[in-house]
């Protein structure tokens, strides 16, 4: 039965006779796994005839040694009588044994062989047959989607084997065909140029992402993930490449959206005004995300107030448009008022937080009315997704993404997307409301504290201009006054309190309500900063530790006399003042700064310049000069030429004040801006009297006497006896209780006033005299005759002053 050459008849079982049937085995690792398989031919006795050199790998045992003898002796565990090779299974699993006296675990097929009386038996290690196993279910697995595709091309890039199931849907990759038979030429051309280079260079090509059109649908392009590698024979020679296309539709929409959420909370809320912030979110919905978006607000909003609790239609009003130079229609209106809908659980759901998906016809059952949908919907639109804008418990407006035209409608999947993009805009648009609240009302308690805007004094027709911080900033402290002073004279004053928002505010107006009250002393400007340091000292101390640096602040104090026509001017680290002569001619006053108000302890320089009457000065804060790259010299330059190119005679003021200030609402500023114009007027020389009291107790009669001709002179017969007595007390008070030289001074104005001043610095104060006393009486008589009195002093003593309005 056997044959001494039987090793050499055949080597493997792809060389035996009569082998047919391979490709239609059944069960038991697949044809594949038995290519080049061990094998071994039986009769029908179970006698081993013929055993190939793969056998005798496998087993260790060479034909000489096998052949003639039953199979049955080379398979472990089959009990020891004789069976017919009929009888053995068409498939199975057995143990081998091993010339090492081992076992191989094998996975064997038999079948007919030139007749029954041969049988050939076909095995296969059995991790062999397992791995075939899995690789057959993946490529089974692979040909159910059609989304990817494994091909195998030849050099010609025709392709040879695709995993496509041979009742998959046209359009995929089959034996035979190319890449031109399912996809666009353009883009086919684009492949295959691609695979060529594999072909050509050996150089594997990743993941590389291309949209492409098929020819069934030449309107749609699809996202396409290529992976390519090149084929090669045992000599390394190019046979073909093998290419894995994979539709990744899904992916790109993943990573989009993930894109799309980044930028949303990147971007949207870097600006705290409200139209801004809704701007930003409907651009950057548009048009990656629908093709179209409007952002809608409840009219409360863009004041910054709450909105109602169940917001309708009629009281929203539109915030932004994407793309905003789209024709919208007519219902559509930036800023525009938004129509109110009827009545529908549409506009429920919505209220109730949700994001609501539409077609045309369903928002047309929305609308209920045809001439109210084409009022609202855009041209070509056949999907709506509306999401509630909702935030700390309101809702503050709607979202509404529209697409039209050839775009696919919304999913349920974009419709979450949006639901959590319109949650972060909608607080971004919250924060940005409850800023402009805020601003706003830090904005009106800054006006109350400012005073009038305009004031006409004898001394001054004064003007002032507040403008806020632009740009998001909050309100800072800066302020102006202008404060009427006895004997005619006027106060200027500008200032810039350090920091921002409420506390600066506060520290504005204790500063101006302390001005106010040391103005009363009369002080001279270096002494009035000089009480102010101290005050500003006593706040840092009642600040927290962590408030400490930010408490304080610059200011720049000056007093105009008409009578003299001089100006005392101090500053503490504050822009000097700009004057503007009669004759056109402007400059920056040069005066010697001292210390911010923060600083106690520095001295603070006084600075007298000579005013002509109609002359004009400017007091202005650092957020008027200091802008972008400009310092503090080129923004009292751009002052200077500014003044004198806008204020004329015969423009009022606060024209004058309106029209420098313009140039800064268009521009970004981080500060406010406060500027205070004061245009000087003078009392003429023959309103003003002055007689030296000599030192004589006959001086009171003879100032008496003074004053009544200089009163009838003026027409004041009316006040002569009032004013004899006024100035025969403060004469007596200056000579009974004051040093000589002394000197009365009379000025007629508005007022009278009435002026005695000597060199002493005795302080007077009044009180009310017992019955029994002899004198005590002078000032308060002073007092219940005149409108106002007071007592300033000076460097050569005090002056001690009454006021009568003149009727």
């Amino acid at each position: 039965m056997t044959d001494d050459n039987a090793v050499s008849d055949f080597d493997s079982a792809s060389d035996i006779p009569g082998r047919t049937g391979l490709a239609d085995a059944g069960p038991g690792g697949g044809p594949q796994a038995f290519e080049c398989a061990p094998a071994a031919v039986l009769d029908d006795r179970g006698t081993v005839l013929r055993w190939t050199r793969a056998a005798q790998e496998l087993t260790g045992f060479t034909a000489d040694e096998v052949c003639g003898r039953p199979v049955r002796e080379l398979v472990a565990g089959l009990p020891d009588e004789p069976y017919r090779a009929a009888e053995i299974p068409a498939s199975g699993r057995v143990s081998l044994w091993h010339r090492s006296g081992e076992t191989v675990e094998v996975t064997f097929r038999t079948s007919a062989v030139a007749g029954p009386a041969e049988y050939l038996v076909l095995v296969a290690p059995a991790h062999h047959a397992v791995h075939h196993e899995q690789g057959a279910a993946l490529l089974r697995a692979l040909s159910a989607h059609d989304r990817v595709t494994i091909a195998l091309h030849d050099t010609d890039l025709t392709t040879v084997q695709t995993n496509a199931a041979p009742g998959a849907p046209d359009g995929r990759l089959r034996p035979g065909t190319r890449l031109h038979d399912v996809l666009c030429a353009e883009d086919a051309d684009t492949l295959e140029a691609v695979l060529r280079q594999v072909i050509e260079t050996g150089t594997p090509v990743i993941r590389r992402t291309q949209h492409v059109r098929r020819r069934q649908d030449p309107a749609l392009r699809r996202p396409l993930s290529l992976s390519a590698f090149r084929l090669e024979d045992p000599r390394g020679r190019p046979t073909g490449v093998a290419a894995l296309y994979i539709e990744i539709l899904d992916q790109l929409e993943e990573r989009r959206h993930l894109l799309l959420s980044r930028e949303v909370a990147e971007r949207v809320g870097g600006s705290l005004d409200v139209v801004r912030t809704a701007r930003d979110l409907a651009d950057l919905l548009v048009p990656g995300f629908g093709d179209l978006a409007a952002v809608d607000l409840a009219h409360s909003v863009f004041g910054g107030e709450e909105p109602a609790r169940q917001p309708g239609g009629g009281d929203m009003r539109n915030a932004a448009l994407a793309p905003a130079t789209l024709a919208w229609p007519a219902g559509i209106k930036p800023g525009g008022l938004v129509p109110p809908l009827p009545d529908h659980p549409f506009l429920h759901r919505v209220r109730q937080g949700e994001t609501v998906v539409l077609g045309l016809d369903e928002f047309a059952a929305v609308t209920g009315d045809p001439r109210l949908l084409e009022y609202l919907v855009p041209r070509d639109a056949h999907s709506v997704m509306v999401a509630p804008l909702h935030a700390r418990g309101l809702t503050l407006g709607v979202i509404s993404l529209w697409r039209c035209g050839r775009s696919a409608p919304f999913t349920e999947d974009e419709a979450q997307l949006l639901t959590l993009l319109a949650s972060r805009g909608a607080l971004a648009v919250d924060n940005a409301r409850r800023h402009v609240r805020e601003h706003r009302a830090a904005v009106a308690l800054q006006q109350r504290l400012l005073p009038p805007a305009t004031t006409d004094t004898s001394a001054a027709e004064t003007a002032g201009v507040y403008l806020p911080a632009g740009g998001g900033a909050q309100i800072r402290g800066d302020w102006y006054d202008a404060i009427a002073l006895p004997s005619l004279r006027l106060a200027l004053v500008a200032g810039d309190v350090i920091g921002h928002g409420m506390p600066a505010i506060a520290t504005m107006g204790r500063l101006r309500t302390a001005i106010q009250t040391l103005a009363d002393l009369e002080l001279e400007p270096d002494e009035m900063l000089t009480r102010l340091a101290d005050l500003v000292q006593r706040l840092v101390a009642e600040a927290p530790p962590d408030d400490h640096d930010v408490v304080g602040a610059t200011c720049l104090y000056a007093v105009y006399d008409p009578v003299t026509r001089r100006c005392a001017v101090a500053s503490a680290g504050h822009p000097p003042p700009v004057l503007l002569r009669p004759d056109g001619t402007a400059e920056a006053v040069r005066i010697s700064p001292g210390p911010p108000l923060a600083l106690s302890g520095m001295p603070y320089e006084t600075t007298t310049i000579e005013l002509e009457p109609g002359s004009v000065l400017a007091l202005c804060t650092d957020g008027l000069i200091e802008r972008g790259d400009r310092d503090l010299d080129q923004g009292l330059r751009y002052l200077v030429d500014a003044l004198s190119a806008s204020c004329r005679p015969d423009r009022a003021l606060h024209e004058t004040g309106r029209a420098l200030l313009a140039s800064l609402r268009n521009q970004p500023r981080r500060d406010d801006a406060a500027l205070l114009l004061a245009r000087t007027r003078a009392v003429p020389a023959t309103n003003v009297a002055r007689w030296q009291i000599p030192a004589d107790p006959a001086a009171v009669s003879q100032a008496r006497e003074w004053t009544a001709r200089r009163l009838t002179a003026w027409g004041l017969d009316d006040l002569v006896f009032t004013t004899e007595v006024i100035v025969s007390e403060l004469v007596t008070n200056a000579m009974r209780y004051g040093r000589p030289p002394a000197e009365l001074r009379l000025i007629r104005h508005d007022v009278l006033v009435c002026e005695v001043t000597d060199s002493s610095s005795t302080q007077p104060r009044l009180r009310r005299a017992r019955m029994s006393d002899e004198g005590g009486r002078g000032l308060f008589l002073v007092a219940q005759l005149g409108a106002r009195w007071g007592c300033r002093h000076g460097q050569n003593g005090k002056t001690i002053w009454s006021e009568q309005l003149i009727r």
